[in-house]
């Protein structure tokens, strides 16, 4: 990607998400986390827990969703997933606003400890309406920073090739702006053409 492509997509990635930047949400770090899964197979010795058949792991608010999961936890207690599935979801809250971000891949790969989550192979996140699309999009949900990236001639699709996408929608306050009339105030200092006089 040339400097000027990665500049304008930062800067529409700043439009699309960061305007209304806000973190995901708060409490989903401080809560348990749940898995749950057709078949489990653990290996306690590696701290390797493998998941299979309509996957879904969820803590607070957060949730991914995969038709097998592979999670290992380290010696500190974090672990790291990775989903895969024919279009694996993950889907979080943001902190203090009713609405959702949404992502999807052909494998999810989520960190507890860093908060990131990853997503490869047809990529997509979502925010109401707008949404990315790229071969690989990275996602800090403490800071709701995304990097989105696309590889260069791997794709069948000449029209996709090594590009990213973005759909942005007009915010609420834009579109107001947009259909109300301009207020008009009558001034005392204008005077009539001189044509009509």
């Amino acid at each position: 990607m040339k400097l000027l492509d990665i500049n304008l997509t930062l800067l529409l990635l700043s439009v699309v998400f960061g305007c209304k930047l806000a973190r995901a949400e708060h409490a989903d770090r401080d809560k348990p986390v749940h898995l749950e899964a057709d078949r489990v197979s653990m290996d306690d010795a590696k701290q390797v827990s493998t998941f299979e058949g309509k996957v879904l792991l969820s803590q607070g608010t957060m949730s991914i969703r995969g038709n097998k999961m592979v999670v290992v936890q380290d010696k500190n207690g974090f672990s790291h997933g990775t989903a895969t599935g024919q279009l694996a979801n993950f889907r979080q809250k943001r902190d203090g606003l009713d609405e959702y971000v949404e992502g999807f891949g052909e494998r999810i790969e989520y960190d507890t400890q860093s908060e990131t989550v990853d997503f490869y192979g047809q990529a997509r996140m979502t925010r109401k309406l707008d949404e990315v699309h790229g071969d690989h999009i990275s996602y800090n949900s403490k800071t709701e920073i995304f990097k989105v990236q696309s590889t260069q001639g791997n794709q069948t699709d000449s029209a996709t090739t090594g590009r990213v996408r973005v759909i942005l929608q007009p915010n609420a306050t834009t579109k107001t702006a947009l259909k109300e009339p301009l207020p008009l105030t009558p001034s005392d200092s204008l005077s009539q053409p001189e044509s009509s006089r």
